[in-house]
């Protein structure tokens, strides 16, 4: 099981991301939104995650992979998508959008 979750504002213009740290049954927020295409959010992400030595290598590459998943996939359909089938798509991201 994931000590992580992202997320995800669905939006028009751009997919913000954030990632939250679950500890039991709650989340705290480990990073602040990074916004694509407005900014290059994967390498922010990535320079969030170097500052933090506590989480391992296999984790910072996981979190990496799943930000490119989400922006590839915001990239290709996010304008012709419904948030709900992004949710479907990525069930264990938490969604919140405008469509």
């Amino acid at each position: 099981m994931s000590r992580f979750t992202f997320k995800i504002l669905w939006l028009e213009n751009n997919i913000a991301i954030a990632v939250d740290y679950i500890i039991g049954q709650n989340k705290s927020p480990l990073t602040s939104y990074f916004f694509w295409p407005r900014n290059d959010a994967w390498e922010e992400l990535k320079l969030e995650l170097e500052s933090k030595p506590w989480i391992n290598e296999d984790e910072k590459i996981d979190l990496l992979n799943k930000t490119t998943e989400i922006i590839n996939f915001w990239q290709e359909k996010g304008k012709n998508i419904s948030l709900r089938k992004a949710q479907d798509t990525f069930p264990e991201f938490n969604f919140i959008g405008t469509n």
